[in-house]
């Protein structure tokens, strides 16, 4: 069982910071690179920006205590291997859509509307290797539903 988050965590935005020049150069360092899941839905294709975890002290942490997710952005969980995962919502204190993501890159299932500080364990009837969560009714206000393609871009991968 995973939870969405596990020890306190400081509210901050799931996105890198920009671009330092590092000391001593001339020149500004590379743009870092923002990690983006798209996402097929009926309107068409829609951009998340997303915060990779994939070590398991981050994967149990997810976004735990924290009290505000932009509406662009998300939290992608790369877990390694295919399994039937199940997550809870344990100190998450916003309200969440978790999308369980195939290794063939379709939506298996999403457990919407996950109702902050909530321990029942949300799970969908598939195996996943990666989980993707976004601010609740997110799916149902732009149509993403189970079957979906997804594509990630600027993923590390793992």
């Amino acid at each position: 069982m995973l939870a969405c988050t596990s020890t306190k965590h400081e509210d901050s935005d799931p996105m890198p910071p920009p671009a330092k020049q590092t000391p001593g150069s001339a020149e500004p360092a590379a743009p870092t690179v923002t990690p983006i899941v798209h996402l097929t839905t009926a309107k068409g294709d829609l951009p998340i920006k997303v915060e990779v975890v994939a070590t398991e002290p981050k994967i149990e942490k997810g976004l735990m205590y924290r009290q505000h997710l932009p509406l662009d952005s998300g939290m992608l969980f790369m877990m390694g291997r295919e399994h039937q995962w199940s997550f809870w919502m344990r100190n998450t204190l916003i309200s969440l859509d978790i999308i369980f993501i195939t290794k063939e890159m379709t939506i298996a299932g999403i457990a919407e509307n996950a109702k902050p500080l909530d321990e029942s364990l949300l799970k969908v009837d598939k195996p996943s290797l990666y989980v993707l969560e976004v601010n609740g009714g997110l799916s149902k206000t732009e149509g993403i539903v189970a079957g979906a393609q997804v594509r990630f871009e600027n993923v590390p991968a793992y």
